[in-house]
């Protein structure tokens, strides 16, 4: 006796996608119950054959080759802030030559954003090259000016205003957390609604030029400090050179309580 599949399903529910092109045409043998609720049950039996059938289909429709595109770009991609789209361009992969082993890359000068291209080569047993179109569309917040700033006017909350939308077609450094503006100054002004860069934002100054400071040096298990001059003025992060009392210069970060750490 034939094996069989039995698969219950409300009388509105449309039958498995992937077995819709098989079934089209096909007598199912079905017969109605009646559940307790009153309503009616539909019981489909289907030959076992039939249903692999139907999974051989779904798995012929994954193309390798923009599978392996796709993974790549959702690898590279996956820092980005925001909801990533992905759109694959359409290419005829059935004339390619057979391939074991595929191989994604980022093409020189290609980026993971907008409109862009994914390479793809096969490793063996036939070597070819091709390269894939894409869209890569992201959806996030971005920050612009809610009324003007002047150079040199110190950033705060009512200065700001968060918007959302598709970054992909956006300037790099955009600045998409208005936390990571707050307190700091422009380059140069700005209007209302103009979009917030991080290459246009200068952190405030924690230690000036010739201004007394401690340095803190950390190891494992040990912190020593000392005190010093600063030799140039340096924000939060960055770099600063300090001539202690000794008369020794080193080099530390500046931290935003104005101390110096120099870590080993």
């Amino acid at each position: 006796m034939p094996s069989i599949k039995i698969i219950e399903l409300d009388a509105n529910s449309p039958l498995p996608s992937d077995c819709t092109a098989i079934l089209a045409g096909l007598t199912i043998p079905c017969r109605e119950e009646v559940v307790h609720n009153g309503g009616m049950r539909l019981i489909y039996v289907f030959l076992l054959p039939l249903l692999i059938a139907c999974n051989l289909l779904a798995a012929a429709e994954i193309d390798p080759v923009l599978d392996t595109a796709e993974r790549h770009i959702q690898i590279q991609t996956k820092g980005l802030p925001g909801k990533v789209t992905i759109r694959l361009g359409k290419i005829d992969t059935s004339r390619l030559p057979p391939c074991a082993a595929l191989e994604a890359y980022t093409p020189p000068g290609a980026k993971m954003m907008g409109k862009t291209s994914v390479g793809i080569r096969c490793l063996t047993p036939n070597a070819w090259n091709i390269l894939i179109p894409a869209e890569i569309l992201v959806t996030g917040n971005y920050v612009t000016t809610a009324r003007s700033i002047l150079a040199g006017q110190a950033i705060q909350a009512g200065d700001l205003h968060v918007l959302s939308g598709d970054v992909s077609t956006l300037p790099t450094g955009i600045i998409s957390d208005p936390a990571a503006a707050l307190g700091k100054t422009l380059r140069n002004s700005l209007g209302a609604g103009q979009l917030l860069r991080s290459d246009q934002l200068i952190s405030p100054m924690v230690i000036r030029q010739g201004q007394s400071v401690r340095v803190i040096s950390k190891g494992a298990g040990f912190a020593v400090s000392g005190e010093g001059k600063a030799i140039n003025n340096a924000a939060e992060g960055q770099l600063v050179q300090v001539r202690m009392n000794s008369g020794q210069t080193v080099s530390g970060t500046a931290r935003s309580d104005g101390s110096v750490e120099i870590s080993f």
